[in-house]
């Protein structure tokens, strides 16, 4: 499974640089949100694909008993999911404003900063 999602993995991250290097400043973001999922989709693929239980001591116990799950991977993609989508919702509300006040979303056309 594992080389299935290094596929995967490197596919989004061709597919985000390609729409990052668009002119549309839409693409941009579209990119930008691939770049993101690509990375959280690494660190969970580079955790391990193991299926396992929650990482829970019973009573007694020193040690869980079975095949457990790695906590942090998991801790470390649900921060950075929140992130990136505060990250998304600023890159919109810019993409908005920039598109009202200069009419284009044309990254060529909105190097003139006079307007």
């Amino acid at each position: 499974m594992e080389p299935i999602m290094a596929i995967v993995v490197g596919l989004l991250y061709a597919a985000a640089i390609y729409m990052m290097l668009r002119r549309s400043i839409v693409k941009l973001v579209i990119g930008l949100m691939l770049i993101s999922n690509a990375a959280n989709l690494l660190i969970f693929t580079s955790a391990g694909m193991t299926r396992g239980g929650p990482p829970l001591i019973p009573e007694g116990a020193v040690l869980p008993e079975g095949v457990i799950a790695d906590p942090l991977p998991q801790a470390l993609i649900l921060t950075a999911i929140v992130i990136a989508f505060g990250v998304l919702a600023f890159a919109v509300v810019l993409i908005h404003r920039a598109y009202n006040i200069l009419r284009t979303d044309n990254l060529d056309q909105m190097k003139d900063t006079d307007t």
